[in-house]
């Protein structure tokens, strides 16, 4: 059971922390998680780095990807809206 005062949590009842155990497992997702966030950064890096160097070396095709992006993206928002029209009506 926990209660909270001004200066934080307290702990009524057990000790605080975790166990011995579960510590090294505690660590290790820690780790995995961290390796995700860098994975993640990097890839966003490249993905943008692309983007930039087609900007550049293909100016006219560019404006092309932004349209085709734009209409993907328009088109799976009316997507979603035809099929919240369909759940509201109850499939009728």
């Amino acid at each position: 059971m926990r209660s909270s005062t001004a200066l934080g949590p307290v702990r009524i009842f057990g000790k605080a922390g975790p166990r011995q155990g579960s510590r090294r497992l505690g660590n290790q997702r820690q780790g995995e998680t961290a390796m995700a966030m860098n994975a993640k950064k990097i890839v966003v890096y490249v993905l943008v780095a692309f983007a930039l160097y087609v900007i550049i070396t293909d100016p006219d095709g560019a404006t092309d990807y932004v349209r085709i992006g734009f209409e993907g993206i328009s088109d799976a928002a009316k997507a979603i809206g035809d099929f919240m029209t369909w759940v509201a009506s109850r499939g009728e």
